[in-house]
């Protein structure tokens, strides 16, 4: 959702037209696909405000196979299965799926999951079994994720540890029960969706993890990065003040819905801070999301002009270039943002470029896909 990977091409093609040196900084990184596709030939300034875009942005720029440091995913495992095993004893009973047959049967182990939020642990490593069993992941699923997730931690600042976060992404993604996001988590009211809910419930979270991570290790590099590669989880104002010259690559996120709604689930699991869940007539609301998510001003209508002009402004602060990606499905007209640009970059060369492909829409079953025109922006200070 939102991934620039089906025209990565022609957005490197762009950047290419207007880059000088100095680096690449991608504004608004998000899977970090563009740090992927050019981390090893130039240095990248990576930012996004939503901070587990900091493991995808270091899997890709800073992880690599240190032959004196670096631990496989059997490594991983045999950590995590000793806090596992504990764990899942502690669980109370009636929470697991294997003898299920009934739909009102399977609900009732659902609500038994969705209960734990009452529940009190003495361990600290115990978030999403507390806040998510039940929703978009069994009781023992959410065991899982908080035993990797705390043996994630211990490798802080070693050069495997963001690998590691990107497989417990991975095995996140595959074992939740959801619709390719975690805006709301799938309810059964049938016995065909209690099957296909189930058939989620039973993946085991261990083995996607493994999976991923040994297929992963293989795609890093033996040494260290060659470039002094930088990452930040900022506001994308406060990224621009202390950028130095360089080609600014910007997608932002502008469009009605408020993208952090499908993302905070790993987002949590990246902060792993307990955050306050929304709240709303006395009750927490079903999909549990994080009180206080970002709300960015591009989604916001009204927001979107003084967005666009307090973008550029902070790109012509530091002289840098500028790719900027935009596309009819946005929240200002093209002419107007041509407009708008050519007002607060003075100075510059301003061209456009463009390409059509498909847009994905959030799981919408009727309009999964839809064909837009992408528009590259290129601002280039003469």
């Amino acid at each position: 959702m939102g991934s620039k990977a089906q025209i990565l091409a022609f957005v490197i093609d762009g950047i290419n037209r207007v880059y000088e040196g100095n680096g690449v900084c991608d504004l608004f990184a998000g899977s970090a696909i563009l740090s992927g596709a050019i981390g090893r030939s130039a240095r990248v300034f990576s930012n996004d405000i939503q901070a587990y875009s900091r493991a995808l942005s270091g899997f890709y720029l800073t992880a690599w196979r240190d032959p004196k440091r670096f631990v496989t995913a059997a490594d991983i495992l045999l950590e995590a299965e000793h806090l596992v095993a504990q764990r899942l004893r502690a669980l109370p009973a009636g929470v697991d799926y294997d003898t299920v047959t009934t739909l009102r049967e399977f609900n009732e182990i659902e609500e038994r999951n969705r209960e734990m939020i009452s529940r009190t642990f003495d361990y600290k490593f115990h978030l999403f079994v507390k806040f998510y069993s039940g929703t978009w992941w069994s009781a023992r699923q959410c065991v899982w994720i908080d035993a990797l997730r705390e043996v994630a931690e211990r490798y802080v600042g070693q050069p495997h540890h963001d690998l590691a976060m990107v497989a417990l992404l991975h095995a996140m993604a595959y074992c939740g029960s959801g619709t390719g996001h975690y805006a709301q988590y799938r309810d059964a009211k049938t016995m065909s969706s209690m099957k296909d809910i189930a058939t989620y419930r039973r993946r085991s979270l261990k083995d996607y993890f493994a999976r991923k991570y040994s297929s992963l290790a293989d795609y890093l590099p033996t040494k260290a990065p060659a470039f002094k590669h930088e990452i930040t989880s900022l506001d994308y104002r406060e990224r621009l003040t202390t950028l130095p010259r360089c080609t600014v690559y910007a997608d932002p996120p502008y469009a009605f819905v408020h993208y952090s709604r499908f993302y905070h689930a790993i987002e949590t699991v990246y902060l792993y801070d307990f955050p306050d869940l929304q709240v709303k007539c006395g009750q927490i609301v079903k999909g549990r999301y994080r009180e206080g998510r970002h709300q960015s001003p591009f989604c916001i209508r009204t927001q979107v002009p003084q967005a666009f002009a307090d973008l550029f402004a902070g790109v012509a602060s530091s002289g840098s270039n500028l790719v900027l990606s935009y596309s009819n499905t946005g929240m200002i007209g093209r002419d107007d943002l041509f407009d708008l640009a050519k007002n607060r970059l003075p100075g510059y060369a301003i061209s456009t470029l463009s390409a059509d492909h498909q847009h994905m829409t959030m799981g919408r079953r009727a309009d999964r896909h839809r064909d837009v025109e992408e528009v590259l922006v290129l601002a280039k200070a003469r």
